[in-house]
């Protein structure tokens, strides 16, 4: 039986997106397949689906693309180019919009450009695997806490082969930053020229200590300090996966269905000497984003959101009841 809803996905033929496309019709939500290539459209593997296409140059052809839409989901990157326009179309449209935009830069962007004037609408930047999965593991972790003095988010993956949009992203990323890298300290991001630290991270049982890069920056830094306040903010990657990710030789993900990936994400908040730490576990950082974006667009459709505005998954959603519903694909628990 269908919802009743029609979601739009702009960039619905890439590696994500497909898995967004595909988690949406599961759940008897429509689905407005948008992109800018009509031929890659055409190929995607569902027969009868609407297809739009439009491209974030010709803001006519977004808003055509929009007509009919309850919400839409910005899968495309690189999101410094895309972000902006289709939250424009979004804000045109009256609908909500919620992307799974991993770049930094973009998410800081679109918090700073659309804070004052996204008052009543929702626009949720980052409700992916890297943002979303960890701002609402760290505010679950909180609880009842009002504040706390650092929260730290390891991931552990067991291996990283990366897509065309994340090599793309990474690279106008690091265009952005002059080659410089980003960290979150004393309440605000600081630029710094040195390589990040190595160092070990004690995994729950059974991973164990492992090497990890400190300060492997991701968007849990934007996306934690915009509703929380915690001033120390540090998000940690093994060194295998650091390793694969940065290495051009590492191939892309298989792409048809998940891939044989698993993570682990270990969540700790310190406040006053008291420490708690929340774990979630699962498969494939690529294809689970799909069911944190469609659970948040649902919660948003259905009157579930806390708040509008530029908004991060823990602001706007009940973190603890959020991660129960992504079981059993994401199986979370809290580690006395």
């Amino acid at each position: 039986m269908g919802t009743g809803y029609d979601v739009a996905v702009f960039g619905a033929y890439g590696h994500t997106g497909r898995f967004v496309v595909a988690e949406l019709r599961e759940r008897g939500i429509g689905v407005l397949a948008v992109g800018r290539d009509e031929a890659k459209l055409r190929d995607l593997p569902w027969p009868g689906l609407e297809i739009r296409q439009a491209s974030v140059h010709d803001p006519v052809s977004l808003d055509r693309a929009l007509e009919g839409a309850d919400a839409v989901i910005n899968a495309a990157g690189p999101f410094a180019d895309t972000a902006a326009p289709v939250i424009e179309a979004a804000l045109r449209a009256g609908l909500p919009y919620l992307d799974v935009a991993a770049e930094l830069e973009a998410n800081i962007d679109t918090f700073a450009r659309f804070g004052d004037r996204a008052e009543g609408a929702t626009v949720i930047p980052a409700m992916a695997f890297f943002g979303g999965l960890g701002d609402l593991m760290v505010t679950a972790a909180m609880g009842d806490w009002t504040s706390a003095d650092e929260a730290h988010i390891a991931y552990a993956l067991s291996s990283w082969h990366p897509t065309a949009g994340t090599r793309a992203a990474s690279k106008v990323s690091r265009e952005r930053r002059n080659g410089q890298r980003l960290r979150f300290s004393g309440g605000r991001i600081e630029r710094r020229d040195d390589a990040p630290p190595t160092l070990d991270w004690d995994f729950p049982a059974p991973l164990g200590t492992r090497a990890v890069l400190g300060e492997f920056t991701m968007a849990d830094v934007v996306t934690v300090p915009s509703h929380l306040s915690v001033p120390e903010v540090c998000t940690y990657m093994t060194v295998n996966a650091a390793r694969d990710v940065l290495a051009p030789e590492t191939p892309a993900p298989p792409a048809d269905g998940p891939s044989s990936q698993t993570f682990v994400v270990d969540v700790v908040v310190r406040s006053g000497g008291e420490e708690r730490r929340i774990v979630a576990r699962g498969q494939d950082i690529y294809a689970i984003t799909a069911p944190l974006v469609v659970e948040a667009a649902q919660r948003v459709l259905d009157g579930r959101a806390k708040a509008t505005g530029v908004v991060s998954a823990g602001e706007v959603f009940d973190a603890a009841d959020f991660l129960a519903a992504l079981a059993p694909r994401v199986t979370v628990e809290t580690v006395k």
